[in-house]
């Protein structure tokens, strides 16, 4: 089926910010707005972040003091995968007499991928399971320290600068009246008349304390750099030792040339993120807090709302024949859903990527409401929906397969496209409902819906 293993080969356009054409397992559908959307027109907050290996959850503030990693997890630096701390015996010396050993605990970290151990590195054992462990210091620390706290104090002006701007455009434009109501002509004149007060003291971080000023001294390069090794050239490379690209670069700030620096790094943290509409600002995705939950509180995705559309069957498609191809469509939702198709106009700003003529039925199809039940149920009646065997080649359930006539326009090497619109009614249930004073029926009121789809069948037959 073409949404399982080939997701690309039906889309469905969003018409949102962006003009976007993507599988409808990827899309979400907003109940406000009744329209689709994707991750391109909908807003990404951060709920929580935590570590994938130990679970370990904790807020934004506090996972960006941690530079978003783990204090407890690893990460191997030659594979990558999570690493677990390993205990052996060592001899250790007693202390009340040092010519006596005994066996004592201690702990390292292996990986059980590639068989690296911190002790490849030359890393001390510990005697305890969790932290502690030692770590490389960077040469360049102060420097990088100091780059940014003078690059904080730089943006700070900045935004004290707009904020004084923004302030004075306020006051040319407050009223005379607004002014006396409120006493602030006294203090205008006081101001004009004796010695200048700030009026922006509150704009700095704290009122009367005196910022010291960070100044970095600038980059020079150097005249002479170190020379390479006599047996640069002549020395044999052993490529077990060398490390690849990619070991280099996810440790940037040390960068190692050979396998014997590589040192463990602390584990990235996740994060869980809610997606909301841009347009009505409600939710369309919110997880579980818990990161050891899978579950979401909110998950408005497409293929719980909106027909899906699939590709059962292709016969041998050929240049200017008519082929007949067999699709499915499903109906979600529990209640009858009805669907029409059309196809596109000739001058249809969405049709840019057809190369084939389609003929789609002009009957109106009638989907059953879906039932988890109905699969197990043997003693079921089926519904008579009076199909036409012409247009309507199963029904099972809340599917059906119909067929359409592609006729392909274009002898190029390329993939035959066709495009047709799709329109079906809609009930928000979900929408609250005030109730009728004289209790009529309280019934959803149902609103069609209608979407651009474009099917990607495949090459034309030689």
């Amino acid at each position: 089926m073409a949404s399982l293993l080939q997701p690309d080969r039906v889309v469905y356009l969003v018409r949102g910010e962006k003009r976007i054409r993507a599988p409808i397992s990827q899309l979400y559908f907003c109940r406000y707005c009744s329209e689709l959307r994707s991750l391109e027109c909908v807003s990404h907050e951060v709920d929580s972040h935590y570590c994938p290996s130990c679970l370990e959850n904790m807020p934004s503030a506090e996972a960006k003091l941690k530079k978003n990693r783990c204090a407890n997890c690893f990460d191997c630096p030659c594979c990558m995968h999570t690493l677990s701390t390993r205990a052996t015996n060592i001899p250790a010396p007693l202390p009340d007499d040092p010519t006596k050993t005994a066996m004592k605990k201690a702990y390292y970290l292996a990986c059980g991928f590639c068989r690296w151990t911190s002790r490849d590195v030359s890393m001390a054992d510990k005697s305890v399971a969790s932290g502690g462990w030692q770590e490389p210091e960077n040469s360049h620390n102060q420097r990088i320290n100091k780059l940014i706290e003078y690059y904080q104090q730089l943006a700070h002006r900045e935004k004290q600068e707009r904020d004084r701007k923004k302030l004075a455009r306020r006051r040319q434009c407050m009223p005379l009246a607004f002014s006396e109501k409120y006493g602030l002509g006294t203090r205008l004149q006081r101001q004009r008349s004796g010695a200048p007060i700030s009026s922006l003291a509150g704009l700095s971080l704290k009122e009367g304390e005196d910022q010291k000023e960070i100044t970095i001294e600038p980059a020079q390069a150097l005249d002479e750099v170190e020379p390479l090794p006599e047996d640069c050239y002549t020395r044999p490379i052993s490529l077990p030792e060398v490390t690849t690209l990619r070991q280099r670069l996810l440790q940037p700030d040390f960068q190692p040339a050979g396998a014997s620096q590589l040192h463990p790094r602390h584990k990235h943290l996740l994060m869980k993120r809610s997606l909301r509409c841009r347009k009505c600002e409600h939710n369309l995705s919110k997880p579980e807090f818990n990161p050891t939950s899978i579950k979401f509180k909110i998950q408005l995705v497409a293929v719980s709302y909106i027909p899906e559309v699939r590709i059962m069957s292709i016969p041998n498609l050929r240049y200017m024949k008519e082929s007949q191809v067999l699709l499915t469509l499903t109906n979600p939702v529990e209640n009858i859903t009805h669907v029409s198709l059309a196809a596109c106009e000739e001058e249809d700003p969405d049709d840019i990527n057809s190369t084939a003529k389609v003929i789609v039925p002009g009957k109106e199809l009638v989907l059953a409401g879906k039932d988890a039940a109905a699969e197990y149920d043997e003693l079921a009646e089926p519904q008579d929906f009076q199909d036409d065997p012409d247009v309507v080649a199963f029904r099972k359930s809340n599917k059906i397969g119909f067929f359409i006539k592609v006729i392909p326009q274009k002898e190029e090497d390329v993939d035959v496209t066709v495009s047709f619109k799709i329109r079906h009614d809609f009930r928000n249930l979900a929408a609250p409902i005030r109730p009728s004073e004289e209790g009529a029926d309280t019934t959803a009121e149902a609103i069609w819906l209608t979407h651009h789809v474009e099917l990607r069948l495949g090459p034309l037959a030689p």
